[in-house]
């Protein structure tokens, strides 16, 4: 339920690149992280008729998506120099050096380790072959619960999770906040089991779904060609795959309705458990996993758990072999020997969004520790990047910007009292985590052995699990984080109303100390009432101040939101992600609504600040709600393929960062104002879409 922003390319998979001409690899010793430059703006383009071309044209010619890359923005740029930043951490601590701590030694052996590529192309499938040998010596499906768990454990951190549910083989199962009661942690099983993005990449019919899984149903084949198949046994087996996936992905609830946690809730005992998927001994999976004992369970998606049943059913045991044998290779192709990473790469890289060349091998190996041991390597991050006046100073535009929402909600015309009164409540009790958390995480009972890639990895996997099941039936850790200080990137959580900037978002472009607060609330100070907003919109409305699912909201307040998110989701409906596919507005609506809410209080913040605002105080001719407005356009400038503006649109509950700025201030009368924009302009929405 946590909603991130997404300024880099996290996406599903490997990261993509552009076609046509071969581009030039990232090159980190030339990244620097992008400063405001009001000479970036293209003075022929009228910011009235595109404003994002207004901001970004000039970025954009002079950064085309490097060949290893998915995206290439500042947020991109900054990834990439904090990745630079960890290297020579890493690389420093995988020194055999006897007087390392025992952190340093548990980050420099995973990172010499996964840099050894030698080491892993020698080792070959032994690195997964006593897990080859335990799923072909299964005997019975009643066995299919123990070896389900122990794939799980393994690669737990190996197939992260996405809004379309899990991606553990068959399903999902951790631990989550009561829905109903947010001050406790209960188990929680979920949909999963799928090797492309979301159930619709099964059904959809258009040709270019229907190409892409001929290539996905080759990769497959392929992968188990490489696991010892002959040739014609894997293309029987790549269909088994298809057929039991796509059953899957006809079971699972889709991306959309997922976005209302009251379809999410689902509360049932052992027992009603056991009875919604007879054939799949949850008692054998728990004891496997080492679960704790709860009096009931979140089955978040309970018509997949029976669609998963049928297929126990319908399926004999050898193409449960099938399936397992391909998750486990493909979960774990990232570190197994060079056919697996290249075979990997071709598909999620290449096919799935056009990258042309995979990434080197030492930024494929810092995310790594960074997913597996991230707070070990955060602290040190922090230590060389984050001083405590940074900290300070964004705590301190936080707080200016939470009182410029509380201004705005008491200003409403259309919210009654009431509600009122509840808002500024959740408000008041939002907490502001900001850098890196109060305790750091204690990872020394993870063992990292030196030359074990594979192997770090999996233990690092069942290390998360085993912490995630701890949690189960026990009060909520509120100190915790779910992103990793060196991330660039923020996020709100409803169900403990914390709003979550690590360090690595809080440097330029976003956020500059060497920079005016103007340009600042329009670069991070948009981004923060963005997170702030995400706690009322579409999703965050329905959680109460204190992270429980609760309506607060009178029943005519509620019909008045509903109408102007309405306005909103058929606005962005209307853009265009690539040629020939349109934007989702119901699966962006609450990402839409926080952009649109982000900079409105941004634009309130500096109205009630020291700033003037004539044009007698311009700077290189732009009035200072110019220079908001310029900073905040700048700060989505992107490049990105064909490929991941279709994945964008198809399974990702953010617009593409055209939509974010242009959709956003056609919204707003103050930015017409700014630029003297007449009513006839495509910068002015005849019907303007506002919430917050």
């Amino acid at each position: 339920m946590r909603t991130v922003l997404l300024l880099t390319a996290v996406f599903f998979g490997s990261a993509a690149g552009v076609s046509g001409e071969q581009p030039a690899k990232s090159d980190p010793a030339k990244i620097t992280p992008d400063h405001f430059n009001i000479d970036d703006v293209d003075r022929s383009v009228d910011p009235c008729e595109d404003f994002y071309a207004f901001s970004c044209n000039k970025w954009m010619a002079a950064n085309p998506v490097p060949a290893d890359e998915a995206s290439w923005s500042h947020g991109d740029k900054l990834a990439l120099w904090n990745e630079q930043v960890l290297r020579q951490i890493l690389e420093d601590a995988s020194k055999d050096d006897p007087h390392r701590t025992a952190v340093e030694q548990k980050i420099g052996d995973y990172y010499a380790s996964c840099m050894d590529e030698h080491a892993i192309n020698d080792r070959g499938l032994g690195a997964i072959q006593s897990e080859l040998d335990r799923i072909a010596a299964m005997h019975s499906k009643s066995q299919l619960a123990r070896e389900i768990a122990q794939i799980h454990s393994i690669t737990f951190q190996l197939a992260p999770g996405s809004d379309s549910g899990a991606r553990t083989a068959a399903f999902g199962y951790g631990s989550q906040q009561d829905f109903d009661n947010a001050s406790m942690v209960v188990a929680a099983a979920d949909q999963g089991g799928l090797g492309l993005p979301d159930r619709d990449y099964y059904t959809r019919n258009d040709p270019k779904s229907v190409e892409l899984r001929k290539q996905y149903a080759a990769h497959v084949q392929k992968m188990l060609e490489l696991l010892g198949e002959s040739s014609d046994q894997a293309a029987r087996d790549s269909t088994t795959v298809m057929n039991m996936e796509t059953s899957l992905a006809n079971s699972s609830m889709d991306i959309v309705k997922r976005r209302d946690p009251a379809n999410l809730n689902h509360k049932l005992t052992g027992g009603q458990l056991q009875a919604l998927t007879p054939d799949f001994l949850w008692d054998d999976y728990f004891k496997a996993i080492a679960a704790p004992g709860t009096d009931h369970y979140l089955v978040i998606t309970p018509d997949f758990f029976k669609g998963f049943n049928q297929l126990i059913q319908s399926e004999p045991l050898d193409n449960w072999k099938t399936y397992l044998r391909w998750h486990l290779a493909s979960d774990s192709a990232p570190l197994l020997s060079r056919a697996f990473v290249d075979e990997n790469f071709d598909f999620y890289g290449h096919k799935l969004f056009g990258q042309q060349d995979e990434r080197p091998r030492w930024r494929r190996c810092t995310a790594y520790i960074d997913r597996d041991l991230g707070e070990a390597l955060g602290r040190a991050y922090v230590e060389k990047t984050f001083s405590p006046e940074e900290k300070a100073r964004t705590l301190k535009l936080v707080k200016e910007l939470e009182d410029a929402l509380a201004s705005d909600i008491e200003q409403l015309d259309w919210m009654s009292p009431a509600t009122k009164h509840e808002a500024l409540k959740k408000l008041r009790a939002i907490e502001d985590k900001i850098g890196y958390p109060n305790h750091w995480r204690d990872y020394s009972s993870v063992q990292i052995a030196r030359g074990d890639a594979l192997g770090n990895a999996y233990r690092s996997g069942a290390f998360e699990l085993d912490r995630q099941l701890a949690k189960i039936g026990k009060p909520v850790d509120r100190g915790e984080w779910v992103m990793t200080p060196p991330t660039v990137n923020a996020y709100y959580d409803p169900q403990l109303n914390t709003i979550n900037f690590p360090a690595g978002i809080l440097a330029p472009p976003f956020f500059d100390r060497d920079m005016d607060d103007v340009v600042n609330l329009g670069a991070i100070g948009a981004i923060i009432g963005h997170e702030l907003t995400h706690g009322f919109d579409d999703q965050g409305r329905k959680f109460d101040a204190q992270g429980n699912l609760k309506d607060w909201w009178t029943g005519e307040d509620a019909k008045k939101f509903e109408a102007r998110t309405k306005c909103i989701s058929e606005e962005y409906s209307g853009f265009e992600a690539t040629a020939g596919t349109k934007l989702n507005g119901d699966l962006t609506l609450g990402e839409n609504t926080a952009d649109n809410g982000g900079l409105r209080i941004a634009y309130m913040a500096m109205e009630k600040s020291e700033i003037p605002g004539q044009p007698s105080n311009a700077k290189a001719g732009l009035t200072p709600e110019q220079r908001l407005f310029v900073s905040y356009g700048q700060a989505w400038c992107s490049n990105m393929t064909a490929e991941v503006l279709r994945f964008l649109a198809q399974s990702n509950p953010h617009s593409p960062p055209r939509a974010r700025v242009n959709g956003v201030v056609s919204n707003m009368p103050e930015f017409q104002k700014a630029f003297s924009c007449q009513a006839n302009r495509p910068m002015v929405r005849a019907n303007r879409c506002r919430v917050w």
